[in-house]
Parts: C-alpha cells; structure tokens; sequence
C-alpha cells in the first residue's frame, strides 16, 4: 500500500484521539486538520476551515492531494458531505468514513431511528413522537407513562436535547417548552417521548461497509458535571473502556440483538453506510436496549478507545473504503484506559475562554488529547477555547492503576477555573 495524505474534520478531543492514533500509521504521509485544536497542531497541519463549508473542505482535499477524509463531527454527516463527495467527479476517488444524509438520520432524527429499530426488531424503549400540532395527544401518552419520564427533541441540539423528568407536571411543562415555545429551535418541532430505562448505560462502537463490520472496545462515558452523576447534562466528563460488566455473554447479546439487525436494517433498506456506528446502549438486568444511534464516535469515548487499539487505524479506513473491511483483524490491548475531562469554571453554563494552560510539557504525563484548545503563537502558549479543554488519558492493567496515574496526570496541569470530576471510573470498581 502507498502513503496516503489524509484529512480529519473536527476540532475536539475526539479529532486529536484520532489524529494521534493516525499518526502512528506507517501508511500516513501527511496529516491535516480542519479546524483542529492546539493538540492536533502539534500532531498534523491545522486548516482553518469549517466543518461545514463543503466547498473550503473540497479545496482543501485537492490542493492537498487528500485520498482518506475522517468526519469527526455529527453536523457535516447530517447535512450530507459524503453525499457532495460522492456528486462531485474531482472528489469520487477519495475514501470518506461517515454515512451518507439518508445513514446520519439515524442520528439526525429521533423519530427515523426509533421506526427503524421498530422495523427491525431491535430492542428499544416503548415511545410515542409528537408535533406542536399533536401537543394534546403527547400529554395523554404522558399520563398512560409511569415517571420519571424521557423527552428527547427529534433534531441535533448538540447533545442537550434530552430531559428527564420526575413528575408528569414537569414533562408536561416541558413538552410545551419544547414544541410549542421552541427551546431547541427546529431540533424540538417534533419529540419522542420515551418509556424509562433503568439500568447502566454504555456505549459500543462498530465500523462498517454497510455488509461486514469489525467492533471496537466498549466504553463508558460520565454525562453529568457533578460527582456522583449530579447537576446538569454535558459533553461527557470523561470515560473508561473496557467496561466491566460488558463480559462475552453481555457483548453476544449485543452483537446478535443489536449490531447485526442494525448493519442488516440498513442494507435491507437499501442505506448506504461506510463509516462508525454508536450504539448508546442500557444494561437492563443483562439485557442489551438502544437508547440512541450516533453515526460518528463518542466524545470522550475516543480518548478511551483509541489507546487500547493495537491494529494500524489508517489501514482499517483504507479496506473500509476498498471493500475490503470484512478482511480486516482489529486488535486492542488487555488493558483499561481512564480519561479524565478537565473543563472550563462555569462550564456546561457560562465560561471564560483564554486562560493559559501550563504544565504541558511534563514528560511524566499520560497521553493528554485537546479538546477546546488554541495556540498562541506569538507567546507560544496554549490557551482554554471550550468548555471542555483537555481529555487525560491513562492505560493501567487495572482500573484502579489507570485512574490514579490519570489523576496524577490532571493534578499537573493547571488552568484558571479548571474544574474536573474525581469519580471517573470509581462506579465500576
């Protein structure tokens, strides 16, 4: 196989896990960016490109002789840029891993996924799906359900769509707050109510051609920005992979009730998919139920998985993009990876951007993946850009070396207003 140049869209700590696992590649020539982060700077050559001006990005790929793009993101999959590569005849060559606009439905509509699980048999939450114009039939499926209750607008709303809700009167106040006042926007013009799950969450991850598919390590991620899983929902505090209870018989049921159906639903139903899936699933009583699809990687999850893969990344995207995945072997290590989200004060509320990040340089410091970073380079410092700013990620041979030599690692670096959890991983011990 010849050296390849490749592009990876997207700027967190999801596209630095990536860019650093791509980089060991000896398939790699040269590695962009667009937009990238301090760390991916560090790692390969940031382009200040969006993340959904197709026509920048299509520039970007032929000025740079690009054959393999990697969409980081959910937003560019949604608004079709495998399609736009696919149209356009100076684009067709390139090997693009993300689904198509009729594939990222799966993420992109609440309601798309929940038929389509119905459709094929794939265990999932009883549930209803409303509009403004249906209000009143949402508040009697409300009142069949038993508390506490799961709202979910329909559309992205960037990982905030989802609210639970204790008693009837508060979903009720909150289905008007999402359908008839708005609060998503368009994301919340329609909403799936959903009967409550009650078990442990995880999420497991395959790559796809759409026929074949290989599984990647499990993880699980920290929603909430309180110990203990308090206080409001965020991007993720941090994640741990494996997970313990997601032993051989656990992950059977999980390959044989959910990522086969799954990969099989969408060639039945004539979807073209060449890229990951994200299956957000709950542990019901040692059963597997899809809570969600994503159609990209889990951020933090890649900041776990990523360091427990052994095979070469690039040339598992290469066969994908050749037909060739279901000859593909994906190995990963025995050992558990902790990453520990440091975010900005404030965060997922209001927060201060710029701070200046030091301790970096520790030569002692586990593998740190950026997330909302920038570069100064006229004072050569590393600079706060997001709520969440930095994944740190540990490997140990037990949960418990990983988590101490990942807070080890958070307790060297220092930002004004740094806020992280200390429990990442403690549930599972």
């Amino acid at each position: 196989m010849h050296k390849r140049n490749v592009l990876i869209i997207g700027s967190g700590g999801r596209e630095h896990a990536l860019a650093w696992k791509l980089s060991q590649s000896p398939l790699l020539n040269k590695l962009f960016i667009a937009p990238g982060n301090a760390g991916t700077g560090f790692t390969g050559i940031n382009i200040p490109v969006p993340v959904t001006d197709f026509e920048a990005i299509k520039l970007t790929v032929l000025e740079n002789d690009i054959e393999v793009v990697i969409v980081g993101p959910e937003d560019p999959l949604v608004q079709g840029i495998a399609d736009f590569f696919e149209s356009d005849q100076l684009l067709q060559h390139v090997i693009l891993i993300g689904p198509g606009k009729k594939g990222a439905q799966l993420e992109g509509s609440k309601d798309f996924a929940k038929q389509f699980m119905l459709h094929h048999h794939i265990p999932t939450a009883a549930y209803g799906s409303f509009t403004a114009a249906t209000f009143d039939e949402g508040l009697s499926f409300l009142k069949k359900q038993h508390p506490p209750y799961v709202l979910k607008a329909d559309g992205l709303a960037a990982g905030k769509g989802v609210v639970i809700c204790n008693t009837y009167d508060q979903a009720a106040a909150e289905l008007d707050s999402m359908l008839r006042q708005e609060k998503f926007g368009k994301a919340s013009a329609r909403v799936v109510i959903e009967e409550f799950l009650d078990g442990i969450e995880l999420s497991v991850f395959v790559i796809t051609d759409g026929l074949s598919y290989r599984i990647l390590p499990e993880a699980k991620d920290y929603k909430r920005i309180g110990e203990g899983d308090t206080g409001p929902n965020t991007g993720g505090m941090g994640s741990v992979s494996p997970v313990p209870f997601a032993d051989i018989s656990f992950m059977q049921k999980v390959e044989e009730r959910v990522i086969k159906p799954t990969v099989n639903g969408l060639s039945a139903d004539k979807i073209p998919y060449k890229g990951f899936i994200f299956f957000g699933l709950m542990n019901v009583k040692g059963d597997p139920y899809v809570i969600e699809y994503n159609v990209r990687m889990g951020d933090p999850e890649t900041e776990a998985v990523m360091p427990r893969i052994k095979s070469d990344l690039l040339e598992l995207f290469i066969n994908l993009g050749e037909g060739k995945l279901s000859d593909s072997v994906l190995e990963f290590n025995s050992q558990t990876a902790v990453a520990v989200m440091m975010v900005s004060g404030g965060y997922p509320g209001n927060y201060a951007k710029g701070k200046v990040i030091t301790g970096l340089d520790n030569s002692e410091l586990p593998v740190v993946f950026h997330a909302g970073t920038t570069y100064d380079e006229s004072a050569a410092e590393v600079l706060t850009s997001g709520g969440r700013v930095l994944a740190v990620t540990a490997l140990g041979d037990t949960l418990e070396t990983a988590r101490k030599k990942a807070y080890k690692g958070v307790s060297e670096i220092r930002f004004e207003g740094a806020y992280f959890r200390n429990d990442i991983g403690k549930d599972l011990m």
